[in-house]
């Protein structure tokens, strides 16, 4: 907190008392562990401080960062902010600063996971390796804790930590894939002889796969897949900047999602910071309530656009990239006619279902496909989020409630909201799961999801 209010009053020493600032000041302690060929090849953990100044002088908005925290170190950052700031055009649409105002506290913080050591880190890899039966593995294992401090020229101020753990790994056997992902907010919470397991079950069912023709398929994907959706959805969609300028599909009031689902953005439901970029208060928002779309994230730019409050999903850059919600959930009751348990499935794809939710789900299939993961997934219209992308890790199909076999990759083009709109979701698991994202302080919380159709276009190299 000290060194957010050093940062402060440079500005208003050097910028004049008419100068906004706020400031940010975080510690990141980042630790990952690395395998490959089954064995541990890196091992790397780095500790640093950051500080991200954003300042308004003269109707003029910059913003600067720096990683310099002495006195000189600070001062330099303030100056060439300053000077940023002359070079800017004017700011009609500056919101102004965070008020003084309450902040919830943080959740706790897992202090084991904070402070892990390497050989936490690589007992999970071991037991992934071990589990996954002598077939080749990849991954990583990583831990992270991150304090933060805030404080702006109107007085405010705020502070907090968050810590999490998060596991993502392979198997594979005569190249294909099977692939298991968790993140959570206890090290402890990691099951590496679980995820491993699932892995290679993954990998071993995946052999010999076929060739389908393109069109639309009925499909069950896996959480990892739909967190794909979740992602795409936060930041093209209910992102208030982009809803500002008409290139979102969000239409509050309007029911255009089918009613089994419902998305909650929830920092203080895990492990995180209880205050965004703009120090503004973090709280849950409901986005989708069974079906009907609520609300867009906002920071103070976009709400002040929209004549609405901030709902604390500043992000940094949020004036280029706008508010992001960064850690959904998707719940909402179960729909059409999975059942508690699904069938068995037998031969050479029974390691494809490892779990009863989507077990459950691929039971009430009579022909569709059963998709592991998505990547590599392009906006090719905002407005409509129509998005191209391809599987990963694993398909297969599924006939008469049962997977049979497993399926060459595939390229699709999907608008995103239409795939979840009214009549469209034939079901949810009962049992979300915490998806890990390559963004800093991002997760989605998802569980297997039936869909009524998914268009597939062609081959993977299609």
């Amino acid at each position: 907190m000290e060194l957010a209010g050093q940062v402060v009053e440079l500005v208003r020493q050097l910028g004049g008392p008419a100068a906004q600032a706020d400031a940010v000041v975080t510690r990141a302690d980042l630790a990952l562990t690395r395998f490959a060929n089954s064995a541990i090849h890196q091992n790397v953990a780095e500790s640093t401080v950051g500080v991200r100044l954003r300042l308004h002088v003269d109707g003029r908005t910059a913003a600067g960062s720096g990683s310099v925290v002495t006195t000189d170190g600070l001062r330099a950052l303030v100056e060439r902010t300053l000077a940023a700031a002359r070079l800017c055009p004017p700011d009609p649409g500056w919101p102004g600063l965070t008020a003084p105002t309450p902040v919830p506290d943080a959740p706790p913080v897992d202090e084991a996971t904070a402070y892990a050591e390497p050989d936490q880190r690589a007992d999970r890899v071991g037991a992934f390796v071990a589990a996954a039966g002598g077939l080749s593995t990849a991954g990583y294992c990583r831990t992270a804790h991150r304090s933060s401090a805030f404080a702006n020229s109107a007085g405010h101020t705020a502070s907090g930590r968050s810590a999490e753990a998060a596991m993502d790994g392979i198997a594979r056997r005569d190249g294909a894939d099977g692939v298991a992902r968790r993140c959570a907010d206890r090290l402890s919470d990691l099951d590496g002889a679980e995820l491993g397991a699932h892995a290679a079950a993954k990998a071993q069912a995946a052999a010999d796969p076929v060739e389908l023709p393109p069109g639309h398929y009925e499909v069950v994907f896996e959480p990892a897949a739909v967190a794909d959706l979740l992602q795409n959805l936060s930041w093209f969609g209910f992102n208030g900047k982009r809803y500002a300028e008409r290139q979102s599909f969000a239409e509050p009031g309007v029911a255009q999602f089918d009613r089994a689902v419902t998305l909650v953005d929830d920092p203080l439901g895990a492990s995180g910071l209880p205050f965004d970029a703009e120090g503004t208060a973090r709280r849950a928002l409901t986005l989708v309530e069974a079906g009907t779309t609520r609300a867009v994230a906002h920071d103070r730019r976009t709400a002040a656009e929209a004549g609405a409050q901030s709902t604390g999903h500043a992000v940094a850059g949020g004036a280029t990239w706008g508010p992001m919600a960064r850690t959904m959930r998707l719940s909402g009751a179960a729909a059409g006619p999975a059942s508690a348990s699904g069938r068995s499935t037998t031969g050479a794809a029974a390691g494809a279902v490892v779990d009863a939710d989507t077990a459950a789900l691929v039971s009430g299939v009579e022909r569709g496909l059963l998709v592991s993961d998505l990547w590599y997934t392009r906006v090719l219209d905002p407005k409509s989020l129509v998005v191209t992308g391809l599987t990963r890790n694993g398909v297969w199909l599924i006939e008469d409630g049962t997977v049979v076999r497993a399926v060459r990759d595939l390229r699709f083009t999907e608008s995103y909201p239409r795939a979840l709109g009214p009549g469209a979701v034939l079901g949810l698991g009962a049992r979300p799961v915490r998806q890990p994202d390559r963004v800093d302080g991002a997760w989605w919380t998802a569980p297997s999801v039936r869909l009524a159709s998914w268009h597939f276009t062609g081959g993977a190299s299609g």
